[in-house]
């Protein structure tokens, strides 16, 4: 145990984030430095509990006790080797994952729980800085070959696993860049593509080949890939997004959020001088009340919005802990993102009826109404039907599953009730050699799944080629994920 009496005598605490007006100026991650004696102190509040909820509440079973007694102790080497041990990239889990551990911490019972999220970042941050992280080399080589198919966090925890096992493994993404959603769909100011450059390094010193601008299923053939490669592993994200079939939907100015997203991101990259789709004195209406939609609040301020408004069906969460999310569950609670904090207004319980022409064919303003719960659905609230002032209005209503045409229908694997990749225990899909991870099997998820998918998926591979048990066996079943 860290610090024995951590929990009762040392406050939870977090980095401060930058000044509003100042961070609206820049696209950097809005956190400021956190000193490091104030993280051991942090680190010294876990209990090392005789049964620590916070595996269960990670998906990756991050050995989050060990390591926080590791930083108490200043042992920051040996902390990032056990943060490793089971989490290939802590720095996208600890920007970017809303931190389900966090949740199902038992101090979390009844004061403020661990501030896990921020004692990962600060030993993956260390590690980086003093170079502990290098490339690590196959001692032996398989000869088989196994095709990546997508960059995101499920294809590169795959791939990264697989290559250190001594596979030749050749990542292909259909975009110019790799990093999936990483890359183009997460803003600058939640994580700096940075993070995600110097992984793509490591992974390229250690023999990963990555192949951009290439959609499989088009320019290279189903039949091309399986002559090629001893096995294929589908990681190609949930990327059909969720439509509005509004009257109006088609008016200029209604765009969903990954076609305004990326382009932001491309500005950053040095792509574009100016994003083609831009909030600028523009009244913005986002319709989702997710983390995408928090994504495109952030951008569209950053880029100089009048208004932005952030729409949704839901009720307005409660402020803490339901009956209906005990702990150690992860709770459906009203949070503040970094994005909320800088500005906009959250409306609850409403719908869209119709998006409003200007008379040119672009969208002036949104017709509202409230909505209340009843019989599982949502009715109108007579009388309650208004205009919105919009100019540019952005669909964030998440997405409902893999794309089919190309590859998927290609290869001819089964799919779930869902529409996802059916898996087996393994996570083989019906095609023989044919494996499925992250959001493409598994549905629109978190971060934390993804990586966790990617590195079962691995093993899975693995096993199939060799024979062998050297990898971290597959997660175990579990209910329907967080989204």
């Amino acid at each position: 145990m860290a610090d024995p009496k951590g929990f009762i005598t040392t406050p939870r605490e977090t980095p401060s984030r930058r000044p509003v007006d100042l961070r609206l100026k820049d696209w950097r991650e809005v956190y400021q430095e956190f000193e490091q004696d104030r993280l051991r102190g942090q680190a010294g509040r876990c209990m090392d509990c005789g049964i620590p909820f916070c595996h269960q509440g990670c998906p990756l079973g991050n050995l989050i006790p060990e390591w926080n007694d590791l930083v108490w102790r200043d042992d920051w080497r040996d902390a990032a080797e056990r943060l490793h041990a089971t989490n290939n990239f802590p720095e996208f889990t600890g920007t970017l994952c809303p931190a389900p551990c966090e949740a199902a911490c038992v101090v979390g019972i009844n004061a403020d729980p661990v501030a896990i999220k921020q004692v990962e970042i600060e030993i993956i941050d260390r590690a980086w800085d003093e170079g502990w992280v290098r490339p690590m080399l196959p001692r032996t080589r398989t000869g088989k070959k196994v095709a990546v198919v997508g960059s995101g966090p499920a294809g590169l925890a795959a791939a990264q696993q697989l290559t250190r096992v001594g596979h030749g493994v050749v990542v292909y993404e259909r975009a110019d860049r790799v990093g999936g959603l990483l890359r183009y769909g997460i803003p600058e100011f939640k994580m700096e593509k940075r993070r995600l450059d110097r992984r793509i390094g490591q992974m390229r010193a250690e023999g990963t080949e990555f192949r951009t601008g290439v959609n499989v299923g088009v320019d290279v053939t189903v039949e091309r890939l399986r002559a090629d490669y001893d096995a294929v592993v589908l990681a190609g994200g949930a990327t059909r997004t969720r439509d509005l079939p509004a009257p109006g939907r088609e008016l200029d100015g209604v765009h969903q959020a990954m076609e305004y997203l990326p382009l932001s991101n491309r500005v950053q990259e040095g792509d574009l001088a100016r994003a083609p789709i831009h909030a600028e004195g523009k009244d913005v209406v986002i319709i989702g009340g997710g983390d995408t939609g928090a994504d495109c609040l952030g951008t569209a301020l950053r880029q100089g919005a009048k208004s932005v408004t952030q729409l949704e069906i839901m009720p307005m969460p409660p402020a803490t802990r339901s009956d209906a999310h005990p702990w150690p569950t992860y709770p459906m609670i009203y949070r503040v993102s970094s994005a909320h904090e800088e500005g906009g207004e959250r409306l609850f319980s409403v719908n869209t009826e119709r998006f409003l022409d200007d008379g040119a064919g672009r969208v002036r303003a949104l017709e509202l109404v409230d909505v209340r719960r009843e019989d599982g659905g949502f009715v109108p609230v007579e009388g309650s039907s208004r205009e919105l002032p919009a100019q540019l209005v952005l669909l964030a209503m998440g997405f409902t599953g893999p794309e089919r045409e190309g590859l998927l229908d290609s290869l001819g694997v089964d799919l779930d009730e869902r529409g996802n990749v059916a898996r087996d225990g393994d996570f083989m899909s019906s095609v023989d050699g044919v494996f499925s991870a992250g959001d493409m099997g598994r549905g629109q998820s978190l971060i934390v799944w993804a990586i966790s998918e990617g590195r079962a998926a691995a093993a899975g591979v693995d096993r199939y080629l060799t024979g062998r048990d050297v990898l971290p066996a597959p997660i175990e079943p579990t209910d329907r994920p967080l989204s």
